[in-house]
C-alpha cells in the first residue's frame, strides 16, 4: 500500500528532481563541463547504460529491485508485528529515499542531530524523532520557532538527566512555542542514557514538571550490546529490551500515547519480540532501523535476523554497489582499482568484488578474488593470475556498513536490472 506524501515534500521532492548535475558532483560532473548538465529526471528519461552515461569512475549506485523489495519486506514485517517504523535518517540523509519510506508507511524519519533534523525540516517533513539528547541551545532556539511557526510538525528528542532537561526548558522557556515539546527519556549502558531505572524515573518526574516538555515515551539502543552480530542475539540484548518494556510499562499514562522504541538494524526482531510482549492499550512501539533500505554484502548480510533463521523476519537484499576501473595489472595476481577510503566504508568490512566487465562488454567472473587493502584513492585486488581484467575494465564491488559508504557521496545513480540509470537521489550530510 503507497501512502500519500505531505505535500511541501512532495512539492519539494519534484523540485530536486529537476536540479541538473554540476561539475562538483562527484561521478557525475563529468556529465557536466559547464553549466546545466542533465537533472535526475533527464537521465530517469533517457535510461542510459551505466557503462555509456559518462560518469567519471568510481561511481555509487543503488539497485532499485532491491530497494523497492526491502521497503517492501520491511513494511509488512513491521505491520505483521504490529510495530511503527521511524527509519533512521542518518543512514543516507536523502530526502528521496525518506519519502519512499514514508510512502511504504513509515510513522516517521529518526535523526541523530539537530543539524540532521534541520535537513529534513528544509524538505518538508512532518514527524522527525532525534534519537539523541540535544543540549544545543542555538539548535533549541532554532527548533522552537519551527514549532511555533508550523502547527503540524512533530518532533520528539531524547533526555536523560535533569541537566538536560533544565537546559531544554530555560531556552524553551525563552521562546514560547504554544506546546510542550515531547521528550523520551532515554535508559542506555555504556553510551548515553539514563544507567538505572531510579535515575530515568526521576529525569521523567523532572521533566514533567516543566511548563516546556512533555513525557511521551522511553528509548534505548540494543545495537552497541549486542557482541559479535553474526551470532543469535545474546542474552545482553534480551534483557535490555525487558528493562525497556518494564520502564515503559511503569511510566505510561494510560489517558495519552506512549512510545517505546529501540530496534537497530540487526536485532530489531528481540526488540520486536519483548517491546510487544504484553503492550499494554496505548503503546506505540517505534523501531528506528535505517541499514534495512540498502542491507549489504558484510556485515548485515550476516547478521541480520533472516541471516539468524528468524522465522518471518523480512529477506533483505544489497541494494548499493560500487563501480570502479582496474587502473594497474603491475603484477599477474594484482589489480589496482579507482576506488579507496574516500569511496567506500571499511569499518565493518573491505569492499567485496562481486563481478567484473571489460570494456568490450564481456562479463568476467571473480570467483577467489579479493580486496586486501586500501590506500585514499586505490583498493588492491587480489585475483587469479589469468583473470582477464586491463586498465579501463569496470569491477562492481559490494559493500560492508552501508552508513560509512554514502555519507563519501553526494548524488547516486539509480540502476534497473539491466544497469540502466532510472534515477538519481542525492545526500545532504
Amino acid at each position: 500500500m503507497t501512502h500519500p506524501l505531505p505535500p511541501l515534500v512532495a512539492e519539494r521532492l519534484a523540485a530536486l528532481r529537476e536540479r541538473p548535475a554540476e561539475p562538483t558532483d562527484k561521478s557525475l560532473g563529468l556529465l557536466a563541463p559547464g553549466p546545466g548538465g542533465p537533472s535526475p529526471a533527464d537521465l530517469a528519461g533517457s535510461r542510459p547504460a551505466l557503462y555509456a552515461a559518462g560518469f567519471g569512475y568510481p561511481v555509487l549506485t543503488l539497485r532499485e529491485s532491491a530497494l523497492a523489495g526491502n521497503l517492501e519486506a520491511m513494511a509488512a514485517y513491521c505491520a505483521r508485528a504490529g510495530v511503527e517504523l521511524a527509519p533512521h535518517g542518518k543512514t543516507a540523509m536523502s530526502p528521496e529515499l525518506a519519502a519512499r519510506q514514508l510512502a511504504s508507511g513509515a510513522w516517521g524519519i529518526t535523526v541523530a542531530t539537530i543539524g540532521q533534523l534541520r535537513a529534513y525540516r528544509a524538505f518538508g517533513f512532518p514527524r522527525l524523532l532525534l534519537a539523541n539528547e540535544l543540549v544545543d541551545e542555538a539548535g533549541i532556539a532554532w527548533l522552537a520557532g519551527e514549532l511555533a511557526a508550523d502547527p503540524g510538525l512533530t518532533a520528539y528528542c531524547y533526555v536523560d538527566s535533569t541537566d538536560g532537561v533544565a537546559i531544554l526548558d530555560r531556552v524553551l522557556g525563552a521562546r514560547p512555542v504554544g506546546r510542550r515539546l515531547p521528550v523520551l527519556v532515554e535508559i542506555g549502558l555504556g553510551r548515553t542514557g539514563c544507567r538505572t531505572d531510579d535515575q530515568a524515573l526521576a529525569v521523567a518526574k523532572a521533566a514533567a514538571a516543566t511548563r516546556t516538555l512533555t513525557v511521551a515515551g522511553v528509548a534505548g539502543y540494543e545495537g552497541s550490546m549486542g557482541g559479535d552480530p553474526r551470532k543469535q542475539a545474546p542474552g545482553p540484548v534480551t534483557s535490555f529490551c525487558r528493562r525497556l518494556a518494564n520502564l515503559a510499562r511503569t511510566m505510561a499514562d494510560a489517558d495519552s500515547e506512549f512510545i517505546v522504541t529501540a530496534g537497530g538494524s540487526v536485532y530489531f526482531d528481540v526488540v520486536t519480540r519483548e517491546l510487544t510482549a504484553d503492550q499494554p492499550a496505548g503503546m506505540t512501539v517505534v523501531l528506528r532501523s535505517g541499514g534495512y533500505l540498502f542491507h549489504d554484502h558484510g556485515v548485515y548480510q550476516a547478521a541480520t535476523p533472516a541471516a539468524r533463521g528468524v522465522t518471518g523476519a523480512p529477506v533483505l537484499r544489497p541494494a548499493l554497489e560500487l563501480w570502479a576501473q582496474v587502473l594497474s595489472r603491475p603484477e599477474p595476481g594484482l589489480a589496482l582499482l579507482s576506488a579507496g577510503r574516500r569511496d567506500v566504508g571499511f569499518d565493518s568490512g573491505l569492499p567485496v568484488p562481486l563481478r567484473a566487465r571489460r570494456q568490450d562488454g564481456r562479463a568476467v567472473g571473480l570467483a577467489g578474488a579479493e580486496v586486501t587493502g586500501l590506500n585514499d584513492q586505490h583498493a588492491y585486488l587480489r585475483l587469479d593470475p589469468d583473470t582477464p581484467l586491463a586498465p579501463g575494465d569496470l569491477v562492481c564491488l559490494g559493500i560492508s556498513h552501508p552508513c560509512t559508504t554514502l555519507d563519501k557521496w553526494r548524488v547516486i545513480p539509480v540502476l534497473d536490472d539491466q544497469d540502466r540509470v532510472i534515477d538519481v537521489v542525492h545526500t545532504f550530510f
